[in-house]
């Protein structure tokens, strides 16, 4: 239950670090990077199955909020 929570909370940083526009040398793209390493392991294969919307010509990458979701119903039934 505890490390679902953990990578819930991993990916949620790495969904808001992703919306900042900064150097890659700066400290945030740094901890992007990492977060990225932690994260993508799950995510790309939702993305094949779930690819990103375009929508304005922004793509939108609904993977996380996949991943969020499944987890979230994961933990309510292993954890309750």
């Amino acid at each position: 239950c505890r490390i679902i929570q953990i990578y819930s909370l991993v990916l949620i940083a790495r969904i808001l670090l992703e919306w900042l526009q900064v150097p890659g040398d700066h400290p945030v793209a740094t901890a992007r990077r990492y977060l990225r390493m932690a994260t993508d392991p799950v995510l790309v294969p939702v993305r094949r199955v779930i690819p990103p919307i375009s929508a304005g010509g922004v793509g939108i990458d609904l993977s996380p909020l996949v991943v969020l979701v499944a987890y979230g119903i994961i933990g309510g039934v292993i954890c309750n």
